[in-house]
Formats: structure tokens, C-alpha cells, sequence
């Protein structure tokens, strides 16, 4: 239960699937799968799909390596968010966008799980929106070198984490893809 107001409805948020996000990344391929099945499951059930692409000094727009990755394309009419920050919500239209969706539920997918995931889940969760992670559609590449824990731990952890997340009048959890239910209720 959301605390939007008059938000009724379920989003699928595809965070930062890019090719340089997602090329050396944990089960890159079985993640854009479960992706892809996810998106093409919300169009056939039409759930609006909210796509996110990240750029920064290292990743310019319009850039080869900016690019969402080609087993995924956003349909026309699907909204297409432009951030430069972790949070998909900091300084970008994507509240405006789900607002006039009426969406308060969002189905939070995508890349990389240690930043932009994280940062787009506590976005959400604290603007008001029940936020379900699902658990095995993020991926994140491997920092260890710098003191990280490896990918596999990264992405258990923050499932771990999220799924025992709670707020006042939200719902926080994870969901495997296949359990992933569009109409509502509190899938964990």
C-alpha cells in the first residue's frame, strides 16, 4: 500500500541496462533475459514500463557504450529517463513520468545492483512508493579490487537487505522474475 495518493498502478523499472554498464557484468546474459521477459510480460499485460540510461564523464550520451544493450529496446510511447546521478529520481523527470502513470508500486530492475539499484530503491521507498526489487534481474560487475565483496555476494546481500526493508504505508521486498505479479499485492 502505497502513500501516494490516487496511484494505484504498477511500474517496471529497467535501470541503466547499457553496454558499458552491463558488459563485464555478473550473469550478464541470464539477467537481460530475465529482463527482457519481464518487459515483454508488462506490455502484454500493459503495465507501463519505465526505462532509465545513465550518463557521466566516463559514459557521454550517445556514446556506443551509453547505448541500452540490443536485446533490449524501448517500444515508442515507453517512457526514456536521462540521469547523471545514482538515484534514477535526483534530478530527472522520473517522479513527473510515474506521477502522471498513477503509478505507486515500482518493479525495480537493471544496473549496476551496489549503486544505481540501491540508490533507485531508497529513492523510491522514502518518496512514498512500495518498492519490490526483483532478485534475480540486477547485476553489477566486479569491484573487489577495491575492497567489495564479490558480484555474486553483492547482488545476495543487497536481496538479503531489501527484502527486509519496511517504512510506514509501504511495502518493500524482492521477487524472483517468475513470480513477479503485475497486479499488486506484496510479493516477497
Amino acid at each position: 500500500m502505497t502513500t501516494l495518493q490516487d496511484r494505484p498502478r504498477t511500474a517496471l523499472l529497467v535501470v541503466d541496462v547499457q553496454q558499458d554498464v552491463v558488459e563485464k557484468a555478473h550473469d550478464r546474459d541470464a539477467v537481460v533475459a530475465n529482463i527482457a521477459a519481464l518487459v515483454e510480460r508488462a506490455r502484454r499485460e500493459e503495465i507501463p514500463v519505465v526505462w532509465v540510461q545513465h550518463a557521466d564523464e566516463d559514459m557521454p550520451k550517445g556514446s556506443d557504450g551509453w547505448r541500452i544493450v540490443s536485446e533490449l529496446s524501448p517500444d515508442d510511447g515507453e517512457p526514456l529517463i536521462h540521469k547523471n546521478y545514482g538515484d534514477s529520481f535526483e534530478d530527472t523527470t522520473l517522479e513527473t513520468v510515474l506521477s502522471g502513470l498513477g503509478v505507486g508500486r515500482l518493479l525495480v530492475t537493471g544496473a549496476s545492483t551496489d549503486v544505481c539499484i540501491r540508490s533507485t530503491l531508497h529513492g523510491a521507498h522514502v518518496r512514498g512508493y512500495d518498492t519490490l526489487l526483483v532478485s534475480d534481474a540486477h547485476t553489477t560487475t566486479d569491484t573487489s579490487a577495491w575492497g567489495s565483496p564479490p558480484p555474486g555476494q553483492v547482488i545476495a546481500h543487497t536481496n538479503l537487505y531489501w527484502s527486509h526493508q519496511q517504512a510506514p504505508g509501504r511495502t518493500a521486498g524482492t521477487v524472483a522474475a517468475k513470480d513477479v505479479d503485475f497486479g499488486g499485492g506484496a510479493d516477497r
